[in-house]
């Protein structure tokens, strides 16, 4: 083995790069976190006419700060009737996954922690991984609506990997890796995958906003019905773990993975191949594509109410996965007819985008003349006979 930096042992040193890199991660996603916080706050209160944060820090920069200083330094304390063990492992089961993804995102050329060639399987993967910890905090709180709340999301947030997987499958049979270096790679020009399969992106795009609980999806806490959901016995850095840290990393993982497969990365004009402008520049556009996404999650919050469960849950069944099933036969048919070139399956998925955007208005008229046909039979049914 190579030895380490300042003559260390190999695996001296394989290990002090392994804790730096867990350490760095842990930095990253912390302040990460709350950089994001802040935004959020700030973004809602200028949508909604308000200040937001401001007393602590200028502007109130440093709310956030004092808001992970006071969790970190609240008491735990925990119902007696709640399952100990099971109970503080489920934050760690929740935050791991979000923590691993981090491993596969290419930030820019050379700056990315392993090159898997099937990166976005292992991501995939990672993702379905959440809802354990999910369902194993609300069982173990000893509490109805924390049950409730778990159920909620186990059902969510499996039936929403079926059509995010899908759209990704689409991505990677256009593509023809599952190497996230050589998807971000395979669109240098301004022509990025956008145009050769919106369809895809718009899909993942909604799949997106329910696996990592955003509004209008964020049925699994659901304040005005469940108290808190699944996190209603939690408190402290636990509370703060499972739902400031884990759900903000998740909405940056998901951006990232929306600005790599559809956006091209890294890829701007201007990125060179050079050992100094293009990981700084790559790096650049890398950051400012997935921003611009997760400002868009956070303009989704204050926009749209939140969905009840069935119709949620119908969405996803009746209408997002047999999309995205047409998609992925589509695609796959053109490519098989078509191997040389991109633009029928573009052709194809813009007609059936504008098709699907065309259709959920008539859709949900459909579905209101029906509630207030019922709304009639019943209101004729309950009147006294004269």
């Amino acid at each position: 083995m190579v030895p380490g930096p300042l003559g260390l042992d190999p695996f001296v040193w394989l290990f002090l790069r392994l804790l730096i890199a867990v350490v760095l991660a842990l930095v990253l996603i912390l302040n990460g976190a709350l950089v994001l916080i802040y935004l959020e706050r700030k973004i809602q209160a200028t949508m909604q006419d308000r200040i937001g944060p401001y007393h602590v820090g200028p502007f109130g920069l440093l709310q956030t700060f004092a808001d992970a200083l006071k969790l970190i330094a609240k008491e735990d304390f925990r119902a007696g009737q709640t399952d100990t063990a099971f109970f503080i492992a489920a934050p760690a089961l929740v935050f791991s996954p979000m923590l691993a993804s981090f491993v596969v995102i290419p930030f820019a050329p050379g700056i990315v922690g392993a090159d898997l060639n099937i990166g976005l399987l292992y991501l995939a993967t990672l993702g379905s991984m959440g809802v354990l910890g999910i369902v194993i905090a609300g069982w173990a709180s000893n509490n109805k609506y924390s049950l409730v709340g778990g159920l909620r999301s186990a059902g969510q947030l499996i039936s929403y990997e079926v059509p995010g997987i899908l759209s990704l499958v689409t991505a990677v049979l256009v593509v023809g890796s599952l190497s996230m270096v050589r998807i971000a790679e395979s669109q240098p020009g301004p022509f990025t995958n956008i145009f050769v399969i919106p369809l895809a992106f718009v899909t993942y795009f909604i799949a997106a906003l329910a696996e990592t609980n955003r509004t209008p999806f964020d049925l699994p806490e659901a304040e005005s019905e469940l108290v808190a959901g699944y996190l209603t016995e939690y408190s402290g850095m636990r509370w703060g773990t499972m739902l400031a840290l884990t759900e903000y990393g998740n909405v940056t993982i998901v951006c990232a993975i929306m600005s790599t497969l559809w956006f091209g990365g890294w890829q701007g004009p201007g990125v060179d191949s050079g050992p100094v402008t293009g990981p700084v520049l790559g790096l650049l556009w890398f950051t400012l594509k997935t921003y611009a996404f997760i400002l868009v999650f956070m303009w989704i919050r204050a926009t749209l109410p939140r969905l009840r469960i069935d119709q949620l849950m119908s969405f996803c069944w009746k209408l997002l996965i047999p999309l995205t099933l047409l998609n992925l036969a589509v695609t796959a048919t053109l490519l098989i007819a078509f191997p040389e070139t991109k633009v029928p399956v573009a052709i194809a998925n813009w007609i059936l985008l504008g098709a699907f955007v065309l259709g959920l208005p008539l859709i949900q008229q459909r579905r209101l003349r029906r509630i207030r046909a019922r709304l009639r039979e019943r209101t004729i049914a309950a009147a006294p006979a004269s």
